[in-house]
């Protein structure tokens, strides 16, 4: 008889803790999420990243190479990876090989 009773109460367990979760999916399913506020990951540059996104969707649809292009990817290369912004073509010069400037 005491085996009876072991089996009755699992199977109530059992149904007690289905019955649980169909609540819990059934609350979840109702549960309607509050919208978050729209944040913008970028900071002041947003023209300039603006910019860069057009470009680079007008790249996304040619076939032939494009100067301005390559540049686009090259840029956009630079922001993902973090690095330094290249250095200006004038300040390119100073870094070559120190020139002789005796008489």
């Amino acid at each position: 008889m005491l085996h009876a009773t072991s089996r009755t109460a699992r199977i109530a367990g059992v149904a007690a803790l289905a019955g649980l979760m169909m609540t819990v999916a059934i609350l979840s399913a109702l549960h309607q999420p509050e919208a978050a506020p729209p944040t913008s990951v970028a900071g002041p540059g947003d023209a300039h990243l603006d910019r860069l996104a057009r470009e680079l969707d007008r790249c996304a649809t040619l076939i032939m190479p494009d100067s301005g292009c390559e540049a686009a990817w090259a840029e956009n290369r630079r922001r993902f990876f973090r690095q330094p912004a290249p250095a200006a073509d004038g300040d390119r010069g100073s870094t070559g090989p120190a020139e002789n400037t005796a008489p």
